[in-house]
């Protein structure tokens, strides 16, 4: 995919930065939360006696 030559960027000013890094750290929180509880629930859901197993 080719970008389009007429298209400018411009730069961000550092309020704009600053809500792109809060909103980073905030996506990046709950993505952590939400590993989090999947591992929690996959341990509670195998139960206690899964270290109980001969080696």
């Amino acid at each position: 995919m080719q970008q389009d030559p007429k298209i400018e960027y411009r730069a961000l000013t550092p309020e704009e930065e600053a809500r792109r890094r809060k909103r980073s750290v905030a996506i990046a929180l709950a993505l952590g939360a939400m590993v989090l509880l999947f591992f929690v629930l996959t341990i509670a859901k195998l139960g206690p006696q899964v270290l109980n197993r001969p080696l």
